[in-house]
């Protein structure tokens, strides 16, 4: 009775008879390969059995008469490996259910023991009485020892031991790596929410400041405007096209940025100066738009005059994409303003990649350098 109300107290009660056959039946008999199972059971405690027995009497084995000496010892050495072996598989499914060891461990492994050593204890003293009973004729209920009896649970019990660590140890690294395996889905299901968070700020930022550029230009250039307009279908184009990517090549980028630093030519013509070098693009990648975003900001947050002309250079160095121009900061409460540019980039590569992108501002220049990126296969 203690026991129970011990148990109960921690939210759980003691497994009853009902219990143990559902979940004997659960593991044995309703899983889909329910006989081979069944076939490995028998099969694996029929060799620990006649294991026991050889350790035991290995020269029982030398003549016909030892085996039939040690055929009742093997029988019953048979159900008691099954019986210990079958509570512990139901102690494991049993707290499978009712306590993580993710969250629990201690609290799991104290109970695990007490349940198991106290079914150990209980079933291996009637499987002894049973098999007294049974092989020797002298000894019935009425003259049977029953203290002494607890004498032959010693060597069960040890054996449990040695299966509940077994158990034990299963079933925790099971549940760790279904844990890690579960930590790291969601891990790459926010990653992924967030990263097209984040691709999802490109488009509308992209297109609302190409039609405030356009709408002064309208105003100031009707030809320039139309070629404006041309230019950036083109461009816009592509913005549709890696909408969806998480990585694009950097001759696609390039591509980009020329076909961008032209569109903005229409506008600034002699007044914004630009130079793109690159060495070696193939098999190289990054986040898209991720050049659009630093041209943009650079054109925003400068300068661009005949006397101060904008001087945008992409220079290509190894694995490293430098993207520098000159430093003329407008005299404008804009400038406080943190856009979304560097930020979008930056968190872009933290989700990607553990290279992250290099800022540096000095009086005279402004550059970023972009870790390119290589696929692994």
């Amino acid at each position: 009775m203690l026991l129970i109300k011990f148990m109960s107290s921690l939210g759980l009660s003691f497994l009853n008879a009902k219990q143990i056959i559902e979940m004997g039946y659960f593991y044995f008999i309703k899983q889909e390969s329910a006989p081979k199972r069944i076939g490995k059971f028998i099969l694996v405690n029929m060799i620990i059995a006649l294991g026991l027995v050889v350790f035991f009497c290995p020269k029982c084995f030398l003549s016909l008469r030892g085996l039939k000496l040690i055929y009742p010892d093997f029988i019953f050495s048979f159900f008691m490996s099954s019986s210990l072996a079958y509570g512990g598989f139901v102690v494991e499914a049993y707290f499978n259910k009712k306590i993580s060891w993710v969250s629990f461990p201690v609290k799991r492994l104290f109970l695990t023991l007490l349940i198991y050593l106290t079914y150990s204890f209980v079933v291996s003293y009637l499987i002894s009485v049973i098999g007294y009973l049974i092989m020797i004729p002298e000894i019935t209920l009425d003259n049977i020892n029953w203290v002494s009896m607890m004498d032959e649970t010693i060597f069960p019990v040890g054996v449990a031991l040695v299966l509940i660590t077994l158990f034990t140890a299963r079933s925790w690294l099971y549940e760790w790596r279904n844990a890690a395996i579960e930590a790291e889905q969601l891990r790459t299901e926010k990653l992924a929410g967030q990263y097209q968070s984040l691709k999802n700020q490109l488009n509308p930022h992209f297109l609302f400041n190409s039609l405030n550029v356009l709408t002064n230009l309208v105003y100031e250039n009707a030809d320039q405007s139309a070629s404006f307009i041309q230019q950036l279908s083109k461009i816009y184009r592509y913005v549709l096209d890696v909408q969806q990517e998480e990585l694009v090549s950097l001759a696609d980028e390039i591509g980009f940025a020329q076909n961008y630093l032209s569109l903005q030519k229409i506008r600034f013509e002699e007044n914004l100066i630009y130079d793109i070098k690159t060495d070696y693009i193939d098999n190289f990648y990054l986040p898209p738009l991720s050049l659009q975003l630093l041209l943009e900001n650079a054109i925003k947050h400068n300068v661009v005059s005949m006397e101060h002309p904008l001087k945008i250079t992409i220079h290509q160095k190894g694995d490293v994409l430098i993207v520098c121009n000159n430093l003329q900061a407008k005299n404008s409460q804009e400038i406080g303003r943190k856009g979304i540019g560097l930020e979008n980039i930056k968190r872009r590569y933290e989700l990607m990649s553990d290279k992250m992108p290099v800022i540096t501002k000095t009086e005279t220049e402004f550059s970023v350098k972009l870790p390119l990126l290589i696929l692994k296969k």
